[in-house]
């Protein structure tokens, strides 16, 4: 399977999961589920730094998409942090 198909399954995978964990009945799933969204993210954050390598990506453009990618991991971060003072 190409590249560009793992990272199109990486990132659709993060709103998928989150979506589901904010879809179960506990505190607990939602954060199980959001660690997995951050596992998806950690894989596409390594696939934008393989491409980068690969020069299949604009510099410009892959400083964007890491960025967003930090970004991103930060607000799972401070929402399961916030959810660990529910339980």
């Amino acid at each position: 399977m190409g590249l560009t198909s793992q990272m199109r399954r990486s990132a659709a995978s993060v709103p998928t999961n989150i979506a589901e964990g904010c879809g179960r009945d506990s505190i607990p799933d939602l954060k199980r589920f959001l660690i997995i969204a951050s596992g998806s993210l950690a894989e596409l954050h390594y696939q934008l730094i393989l491409s980068d390598d690969l020069n299949y990506l604009i510099n410009s453009d892959f400083e964007e998409l890491i960025n967003e990618a930090v970004q991103i991991k930060k607000m799972i971060y401070t929402y399961i942090e916030k959810l660990s003072a529910y339980g």
